[in-house]
């Protein structure tokens, strides 16, 4: 029986890289991204929206070269976790306090974001200084959104990316099994930030965004990626917060995690438990994630 070990939820057998070390003996030419590209192809490791695995095949890459197991070409520019994790320019922005009453502030405007986008400087600012955890490497599909009241005063930030790898109360809730989960995984996103600015101060305004969100996230998604999601998921921190506006949008509280981050495949790095709260998006979610065929 072949050696088999998973890298970046792919089995890889010695095949695999008997493969990759042709690959590059004969293209001499190639750099780590044409690598990864064609790779990519020949195994048809694609996203749900047929797009190709790029970074998780360049993460696999660099794994495999890390354990001496392929030898990959030199770096043809710097790292793209260095640029992506470049320090982020402070953009002038207003902290004087609002508060008072929702009805004031509607309606809101829920904005999604791209690199390009008026406002996308102004989100990196805000969360990178105002949130707990920061805001720097963005892997993978995602979906930014810049909250300002009626008046355009930014108000909140929420950023939603990719889904946890696995989370047992999360799987059981849903009905996955380990090969459905891999093969629907994209259908899920996780609101890994979500920020109401400190200098604002009014009831009930975390709760509103959150429900503004779930009624156009799918749709964005759809627009951007070419695929829908079904079901959101987030992880609050039990040690700083209570999960009050999850609670108030009709998130469920489906368990907690065991205190592990979500890198930790060797089950070394300990972490705050986290709630663990999901919202279906539509009524039919557990068929369509549990749907081999999706």
């Amino acid at each position: 029986m072949q050696n088999v070990t998973v890298i970046q939820g792919r089995k890889i057998k010695p095949t695999d890289i008997q493969l990759i070390q042709q690959m590059l003996a004969e293209n001499p030419s190639w750099g780590r991204s044409r690598l990864s590209l064609e790779l990519c192809q020949q195994w048809n490791w694609r996203r749900p929206d047929q797009s190709p695995k790029d970074m998780a095949c360049r993460s696999l890459l660099l794994k495999l070269g890390r354990a001496g197991q392929i030898v990959l070409p030199p770096r043809k520019g710097g790292s793209p976790n260095a640029l992506r994790n470049r320090s982020i320019p402070s953009i002038p922005h207003s902290t004087e306090e609002i508060d008072g009453n929702l009805k004031a502030l509607v309606p809101l405007q829920v904005m999604p974001l791209s690199p390009r986008s008026d406002g996308y400087s102004l989100f990196q600012c805000l969360l990178s200084r105002y949130h707990y955890l920061g805001h720097k490497n963005t892997v993978g599909q995602n979906m930014r959104y810049l909250i300002r009241d009626r008046a355009a005063r930014p108000l909140a930030c929420a950023l939603f990316g990719s889904a946890a790898w696995k989370t047992a109360p999360r799987d059981a809730f849903i009905g996955w099994d380990p090969s459905t989960r891999k093969k629907n995984l994209g259908l899920l996103t996780n609101n890994s930030r979500f920020l109401i600015l400190p200098w604002v101060k009014v009831p009930h305004l975390a709760s509103h965004i959150l429900s503004r969100i779930s009624r156009r996230v799918c749709s964005d998604w759809m627009a951007k990626y070419g695929h829908p999601i079904y079901l959101l998921e987030t992880f609050v921190d039990r040690s700083r917060f209570r999960g009050t506006c999850y609670k108030a949008a009709n998130w469920t509280l489906i368990g907690q995690t065991q205190g592990r981050s979500r890198n930790d495949r060797d089950r070394t790095t300990r972490v705050s438990a986290k709630d663990i709260y999901v919202y279906p998006l539509i009524k039919k979610f557990r068929r369509e994630l549990c749907d081999a065929d999706a």
